[in-house]
């Protein structure tokens, strides 16, 4: 399958992402909905101790929807269940996907765990040719921890820092995980 006709594809999950972020957004296309619309801009492939050079660059521009609290799930803490889609500037690496996360507040801030999946569009064989070593990132569907820490702006508005990171943690793949770090700034609106 070629890149191109891989990113066409994720491009569109994404926009299908954003736009039904938006759609959420709108009280007259879902009235009994609640949770909240984010978007943020982010630098990509940021260094840190998690993952190694992918030889990728740019700013990402993240989307995305989180319901409401899952009462069901109260034995895991009610996460807030999350769809989104993150677009690179530079043409490297896409991904969307869902996951599940927590709002903890401690005082006037909160802290924002989460964990997901993502599927990606990053070339599935990458060498880097200073070192040989692979910059693959190892499968196709991915890992995707990250956390924010964030504050309330108004009733319905709130602003975060955050990190979000996607690897395969070498249980799709055993030899190579060097990942992919994002770290940025999201705003988020109450519906």
């Amino acid at each position: 399958m070629s890149r191109s006709f891989r990113a066409s594809g994720l491009r569109s999950f994404a926009h299908i992402a954003i736009f039904g972020s938006i759609a959420a957004a709108n009280p007259a296309a879902n009235p009994a909905a609640a949770g909240e619309v984010y978007g943020g801009i982010y630098a990509h492939a940021v260094d840190t101790p998690f993952t190694f050079d992918t030889e990728e660059g740019g700013v990402d521009l993240q989307a995305g929807y989180r319901f409401e609290r899952a009462e069901a799930l109260a034995f895991i803490g009610s996460p807030e269940p999350y769809v989104f889609a993150s677009l690179n500037s530079e043409g490297d690496t896409n991904f969307a996907g869902g996951g599940l996360s927590w709002k903890i507040a401690a005082g006037p801030v909160y802290l924002r765990p989460g964990i997901g999946l993502v599927i990606h569009d990053a070339p599935d064989f990458r060498i880097d040719r200073n070192n040989e070593f692979r910059t693959d990132l190892g499968s196709r569907i991915l890992f995707e921890p990250e956390i924010a820490i964030g504050t309330a702006v108004s009733e319905r508005w709130s602003v975060e820092a955050s990190w979000v990171h996607i690897s395969n943690a070498r249980l799709f793949n055993s030899e190579q995980n060097p990942g992919i770090d994002t770290i940025g700034i999201r705003l988020n609106y109450g519906l």
